[in-house]
């Protein structure tokens, strides 16, 4: 399954994936889920928001009591230049851990689903998460509709050309309310496992997997800098409202009020008008993500990042807004669910992550979990983001226990 994997989206020249939503590459990877899931003898089907989900003995999750289904999986698209585990690595695992309890000779006495989330990083529309979230209702059609790629394509456009019909997206409750608990499987997106217990002098801890204990609050805003273009030979410094010193001051300020509060942010996207070599800007707008052990700790910097933003734009005469794009609160997995995932592992380690995931957002709805696997080197979102074999095989298994230990007892 990975070898087959391998080779869709990626760039010849970074090594890194370009599986964006509802592009070429993304529907190779939807084709490639239908086969696997069809290759086993799954109900296959494709829901409302372009979702994928594939039920094992054809249940379709209307076997059994409401609420009474286990689903594990992730997703398959990938932020621009991403690595190869960030999404497929749960979605493989979830096939292979269904082909490993039929080596086992379990059989299931619960409905049991593999699902692929559509368009989870936001790569291409500047939205995480946009299938789990409209599923889950925290996402309306009417938003959806309005969501544009850089060439102004909307998401219902995009999902059309794709072979979608985009009339029907929308919150999903009787599709959740079938659902006893999601589990999802990723690589580790730091290096927690890898140090933790770590005997001296030697690489990676001891734990090749791990149980999530929560997610930390995070969201994005656009910064949007006003200067006026003017000719980059003639123009006297003192003459200028060059928005790029602003925004370049903003950036260095955001990694200070961060590293003060412990928090994170990010600069990672800028968008320059008119763009030219010799001509100052008229405009640079700049995407902030940040995240924060709790909600109080996030608003405080990014507070602190608009202020110093404005108090510098005053100075170099440009105007600043700020637009919150996105915010997701503090994510509590279900402790229950958490701690009988973590005796089932052996006592395996509990740890929290800065990272989004549609377990996330699925778990205002239903019980969610979720399992890391151990990334030594910790980078992610990056052609380099690794996981050894036997790391890889390991998190199968354990998939594999928590899978037989909640879907047949």
């Amino acid at each position: 399954m990975w070898r087959e994997l391998l080779p869709i989206g990626r760039s010849a020249a970074t090594g890194g994936y370009r599986r964006h939503a509802w592009t070429g590459a993304d529907a190779e990877c939807r084709a490639w889920f239908r086969e696997q899931a069809e290759a086993r003898g799954l109900a296959y089907e494709t829901d409302r928001n372009g979702n994928q989900w594939a039920w094992l003995d054809g249940s379709g999750g209307d076997a059994g009591a409401a609420g009474d289904a286990v689903v594990t999986g992730s997703h398959l698209d990938s932020v621009p230049d991403g690595g190869a585990f960030d999404g497929p690595l749960g979605v493989v695992s979830a096939f292979a851990a269904l082909d490993e309890l039929h080596g086992r000779g379990v059989r299931p006495a619960r409905p049991l689903a593999v699902v692929n989330f559509a368009d989870e990083e936001g790569a291409r529309f500047g939205l995480a998460c946009v299938g789990s979230r409209l599923a889950a209702g925290q996402l309306t059609a009417e938003q959806a509709r309005e969501l544009r790629d850089e060439d102004g394509v909307s998401l219902p456009r995009a999902m059309e050309r794709a072979g979608h019909d985009p009339d029907a997206i929308g919150p999903d409750p009787e599709r959740l309310a079938r659902i006893g608990a999601f589990v999802e499987l990723h690589i580790e997106q730091g290096r927690d496992l890898a140090v933790r217990d770590a005997p001296a002098g030697t690489p990676a801890g001891g734990h090749a997997v791990g149980v999530a204990s929560a997610i930390w609050p995070h969201g994005r805003w656009r910064f949007d800098f006003h200067g006026e273009a003017n000719h980059a030979g003639t123009t006297r410094l003192e003459d200028r409202r060059d928005p790029m010193l602003t925004y370049a001051n903003t950036v260095l300020a955001a990694r200070k009020k961060a590293r003060l509060a412990g928090a994170l942010a990010t600069f990672g996207k800028v968008a320059v008008e008119p763009n030219g070599v010799n001509a100052i800007a008229s405009l640079v707008r700049g995407w902030l993500d940040s995240r924060a052990p709790d909600e109080e700790t996030l608003a405080a910097v990014v507070a602190e990042i608009e202020r110093s933003a404005a108090e510098r734009g005053a100075r170099d005469g440009v105007r600043v807004d700020v637009t919150r794009e996105s915010a997701t609160p503090v994510v509590e997995f279900a402790h229950g669910l958490r701690d009988r995932i973590a005796a089932r592992l052996g006592g395996a380690p509990v740890l929290p992550t800065g990272a989004g995931h549609d377990a996330g957002i699925l778990s205002a709805e239903i019980p969610t979990a979720m399992l890391f696997v151990r990334n030594p080197t910790g980078v992610s979102h990056s052609p380099a983001e690794s996981a050894e074999e036997d790391d890889c095989v390991a998190g199968v298994r354990a998939l594999t226990d928590v899978l037989e230990d909640l879907a047949c007892p």
